[in-house]
């Protein structure tokens, strides 16, 4: 390399002029690395695959292009092609250099990274080395911020090979292009440990990494339940079509299509669910429900499992329930401190009764078992009837109600009743007896949570009078209202000021007389799925009942008598909340419009 430098110098010294002698210093200087460091492009002139003139002109190139690298410029002359510029690259890293296709690459590594994220980035996980080393396909190891990135992400060691990004790009293509291929790859080596069942019968933990060799449905179950948690979804979906089996996930609250195996697989994997929530799996005309404890990546989920016939077969819904989720915390729930403050205030009060309502999936669980959460559960007796128990409470006595024998939300509550209880959550109030019920118990010194599925805040009252409850038994029973939604949140990672908003957010916004200086927005990252989204969080409308709201309900006013006194009771309105979290630059004009009334 020595002798090479010197004919370089040996070269150019007699091209001096003017002013003075020129130097291998003068015609390139490396800015931030040492100067003796072999670069990738002298390996390739000493090895006499380009010649002097051809790399003095890739540095006169580059000069003019910072952009470009010294081998980029080669390879934009014609004097090397991609391959020779990579493994000259290689060479210099001392990394191996390989070339990829669909049959070096291992089904279950390739999805370890999102294909947005393979694509963008130009690599490829390629198999899982025998220590447990990821191989990964990489066409610029330069890059150290990506290199870090993708550690992050697949959370083991990483091996480098250097791979041209033609080949990166072509077999991302055709792997993604073949879903039941890549579906027979990804069951084929599911990892070990990912999904463990827990019996309910004897608390007993089955293994299903165990006997993933009896059956590719059982690891094809595993996988989907263990990507699901992964990615935070709520549900999978479990779709039969004419021709193909559909399978969706919901993530932040809208359905993302995933990766479906052969419609010839539709009945084993619904049979597969079925034994594992030891539901029947002779019967397929009636719906049926169950559950599954599973123990995955050391987290202790339930899953609800919802089976529906239909005339191309069996729908089968998973509802992922973690407690994780649940126990968040009221003030993580996206309300704003004079909200939080009014709402604490109302659920530590001795009596009375506050509803949560909303449609389902709008947060109202989450939100009644975090007020539970600030109450004393060693000196308080709190009771729950829920249909069905979804999360566990250590702090609280649960009833799972049944209605085929007879304890309904009213049974049961008349029951809790003779239990001494202090505070009562009802799941639901359904029907008029059991709110006639929950109403005499919050009038003898009880204080009841529970949820209606309403719009807004003051639909509950009116609701409440349409059940059949007496307009004076809500004025002196009912305390507050919280009606919420669920909102997608602007991703961090992507976030970015909007230039030129939408037409119909515009129009949207000047409708409600609403000005606002800046709107943002996600433009799209590997993080939030090129959404622009990342996790909800809620809007929220508090009514507060006062001595006025509660004369004029007992003078059993109409909804929009109801919803005017509220308003002109500084009572914040799901839109006006939504419209100030737009402005606080926390979720979108989009997104108001989605959950709320137009």
């Amino acid at each position: 390399m020595s002798q090479v430098r010197s004919d370089i110098n040996r070269d150019v010294e007699g091209e001096q002029g003017a002013g003075g002698t020129f130097t291998f210093a003068d015609l390139w200087t490396p800015t931030e690395t040492p100067s003796s460091m072999r670069g990738p492009e002298l390996l390739l002139l000493e090895n006499g695959e380009i010649s002097m003139e051809q790399l003095r002109q890739a540095h006169s190139a580059q000069q003019d292009s910072p952009h470009l690298s010294v081998l980029d410029a080669l390879v934009l002359s014609g004097a090397i092609d991609e391959t020779l510029a990579l493994q000259a690259l290689a060479g210099y890293f001392k990394l191996p250099f390989m070339r990829v296709s669909t049959d070096e690459v291992e089904g279950e590594t390739f999805t370890l990274l999102p294909l947005d994220y393979l694509k963008v980035k130009r690599v490829i996980p390629i198999r899982r080395e025998a220590d447990g080393a990821v191989l990964l396909g990489v066409s610029d190891p330069a890059d150290i911020f990506l290199l870090d990135d993708v550690k992050r992400r697949l959370r083991c060691r990483v091996k480098l090979v250097v791979t041209p990004s033609g080949d990166i790009m072509k077999t991302v293509e055709e792997l993604s292009a073949t879903p039941e291929k890549q579906v027979e790859d990804i069951i084929k080596d599911i990892t070990e440990d990912s999904v463990e069942v827990v019996n309910r019968k004897d608390e007993v933990v089955a293994d299903l990494e165990k006997i993933a060799g009896e059956s590719p449905v059982i690891r094809y179950v595993n996988y989907l339940i263990s990507s699901a948690v992964i990615d935070e979804a709520s549900d999978i979906h479990i779709e039969p079509g004419d021709d193909r089996l559909r399978v969706r996930c919901r993530v932040d609250g809208i359905l993302f299509e995933q990766q479906a195996p052969p419609l010839q697989m539709h009945a084993a994997i619904i049979s597969r669910l079925k034994i594992m929530a030891n539901l029947d799996i002779a019967e397929r005309r009636l719906p049926q429900d169950g559950r599954i404890r599973a123990t995955v990546h050391g987290r202790n989920i339930e899953l609800r499992v919802s089976t529906l016939p239909l005339t191309n077969g069996e729908k089968c819904v998973i509802r992922i329930l973690d407690n994780r989720s649940i126990m968040v915390g009221l003030e993580n729930l996206g309300m704003w401190d004079d909200t939080l403050e009014g709402f604490r205030r109302q659920v530590i009060q001795p009596h009375g009764i506050v509803l949560v309502t909303g449609p389902t999936g709008s947060g109202k669980t989450t939100t009644l078992y975090s007020a539970m959460q600030i109450m004393d559960g060693d000196r308080l007796n709190i009771s729950t009837v829920e249909d069905p128990v979804e999360y566990d409470l250590q702090f609280a006595n649960q009833v799972n109600v049944h209605d085929r024998i007879g304890l309904s939300f009213s049974a049961a509550l008349r029951s809790l009743l003779r239990q001494d209880p202090d505070i009562i959550m009802l799941g639901e109030i359904r029907d008029e007896e059991t709110a006639r019920i929950a109403v005499q118990a919050s009038l003898t010194g009880h204080l009841v949570l529970s949820t209606l599925h309403t719009n807004d805040a003051p639909s509950s009252i009116t609701r409440l009078i349409n059940i059949g409850v007496e307009p004076y038994l809500i004025s002196a029973a009912v305390n507050a209202v919280l009606a919420q939604r669920l909102v997608r949140k602007i991703c961090e990672n992507c976030k970015t000021v909007v230039t030129k908003p939408k037409e119909n957010a515009l129009a949207y916004l000047e409708a409600h007389g609403t000005k606002l200086e800046q709107i943002y927005q996600g433009a799209g990252c590997e993080k939030c799925r090129q959404t622009g989204y990342k996790g909800r969080l809620g809007i929220y409308e508090l009514l507060e009942m006062n001595d006025d709201l509660r004369d004029i309900v007992t003078s059993n006013p109409t909804l929009m008598e109801l919803r005017r006194a509220a308003e002109q009771n500084d009572m914040r309105t799901l839109r006006s909340d939504g419209l100030q979290k737009v402005s606080a630059g926390l979720t979108t004009v989009d997104e108001i419009m989605r959950v709320t009334e137009i």
